[in-house]
């Protein structure tokens, strides 16, 4: 994708067919960081942890290691593909209250990288492309690797 959209730092706001992708828990309990802000203003629902509601769709990623995120993150891939008139915004999932780093996380989506209604992160984008020897990684605290 040469002109690559990068998910905004701060949504505020969404267009009718815009999702905001969010890290989650298990028990839907979206208490803090991203997971407020979806069910305060995007239509998350309090007790569903997975899937689409309202504008939102969550990704678990309190429940363990990367590796119990990754069959949610396929899952939203193959939800994404499936739904062409949405336009995913994709949050820097686990990377705040879950305690991941941007590139523990970001190697989850490299299958997303092509599928044009999915937005990424920035840091998401350069730490993938950065796996494959094209760009440095940006670690959490802005610092290059």
């Amino acid at each position: 994708m040469n002109n690559r959209r990068y998910t905004p730092e701060r949504i505020t706001g969404l267009k009718e067919n815009e999702i905001f992708v969010f890290g989650s828990n298990l028990a839907g309990a979206h208490g803090g960081g991203a997971a407020r802000l979806a069910y305060e203003r995007f239509g998350a629902v309090w007790g569903e942890g997975v899937g689409l509601h309202g504008q939102t769709y969550a990704i678990p990623t309190m429940q363990g290691g990367v590796d119990t995120i990754k069959p949610y993150v396929d899952d939203f891939i193959r939800f994404a593909k499936a739904h062409h008139g949405l336009t995913f915004l994709v949050t820097r999932i686990g990377c705040g209250i879950a305690g991941f780093r941007d590139e523990e996380i970001a190697p989850l989506f490299t299958d997303a990288m092509d599928v044009e209604n999915i937005i990424l992160p920035k840091e998401f984008v350069a730490n993938i492309k950065g796996s494959k020897g094209q760009v440095p990684l940006i670690r959490k605290n802005g610092t290059i690797r």
